[in-house]
């Protein structure tokens, strides 16, 4: 079983020729209302695939979180731990480029509540798998992962947004509760400064994946992904080439499809079942990128089982 816990967002999408630089505003012909949130973003991925997902998190009293509830379980995504709570639903405001890049300015609402005792003892033992991100509380997440894995679960973290402020000691804590850490790039140097530095991504993952005693996988955009062990090795999946359309949600994709391929395969630790788990991912984040929000191109498994890209 996937446990996702984490942030459950609307997103407030506009198309602009440009992304704004500070100070400058641009118009856009429209906006269109999509959802997102990066925990609920990952759980749909996952459920796509066809794995039993759980979703833990909080939504405010009004529409938007109704329909955000709505949507999970409507795409296959257990709800019954979605807690409503007195603060708004959380909301993203989200420029897209005509190059398919994206800005996002992420208003938390509901999702600053989450506590880690929201997650029920029932959902808690071997067989869970628990995926986490930074849209909510850390100190709630670390709770939380801190009692997945006494209870024996294991524990996907991924580390976006990564504050720019985290402390070594902070890190140190979450890294103690990850048996797989995933980050983007300019994430992992991020959190590899925290420890000292580290001269480009490889060597940031090498140094997290040694510091933790955990895996630490790098998405690399078009260049695929990579990932290091705890005993210096690194390796690189590629990428499925596309012509992609709006980046957003992609790393969301990922993460939810590399869980849930995780879950099927059984233990995470072994090569085969990374490279294997990894491709896969790889191949649902190029699809996720040929259609514009964050959750409308997470393909199915037969979707993807299917995709001859061109």
């Amino acid at each position: 079983m996937i446990l996702v816990f984490g942030s459950i967002n609307m997103d407030l999408v506009a198309a602009v020729t440009a992304i704004p630089r500070p100070g400058e505003t641009v118009l856009s012909p429209g906006y269109r209302t999509l959802f997102g949130g990066k925990g609920a973003n990952q759980a749909v991925a996952a459920a796509r695939m066809g794995s039993d997902v759980t979703m833990v998190g909080r939504v405010g009293q009004d529409g938007f979180g109704e329909a955000c509830r709505a949507n999970l379980a409507a795409n296959g995504v257990g709800t019954d731990h979605i807690v409503a709570g007195t603060a708004p639903t959380g909301c993203a405001f989200i420029t897209v480029d005509a190059a398919g890049e994206n800005a996002i300015t992420v208003a938390s609402g509901a999702n600053a509540a989450v506590e880690g005792s929201d997650v029920p003892a029932s959902l808690l033992g071997p067989q869970t798998l628990a995926v986490m991100q930074m849209e909510i509380p850390l100190a709630a997440s670390l709770a939380a992962a801190t009692r997945v894995r006494n209870a024996g679960g294991r524990v996907i973290w991924n580390l976006a947004p990564a504050p720019a402020d985290l402390g070594a000691a902070e890190l140190r804590a979450l890294l103690a509760t990850t048996d797989i850490l995933v980050v983007n790039e300019i994430e992992a140097l991020m959190a590899a400064k925290a420890l000292g530095g580290a001269t480009d991504f490889k060597a940031a993952a090498r140094r997290l994946a040694r510091e933790g005693n955990t895996i630490c996988v790098v998405t690399a955009g078009a260049s695929g992904a990579f990932f290091s062990t705890p005993d210096g090795e690194t390796r690189h999946v590629p990428a499925v080439p596309v012509s992609p359309v709006d980046t957003t949600g992609a790393g969301d994709t990922f993460v939810g499809v590399l869980a849930s391929e995780l879950a099927r395969r059984g233990e995470l630790a072994l090569r085969s079942t990374l490279d294997a788990a990894l491709g896969r991912a790889c191949a649902a984040a190029s699809m996720a990128c040929l259609a514009t929000g964050a959750q409308a191109g997470m393909p199915t498994r037969p979707q993807l089982d299917a995709w001859q890209p061109r």
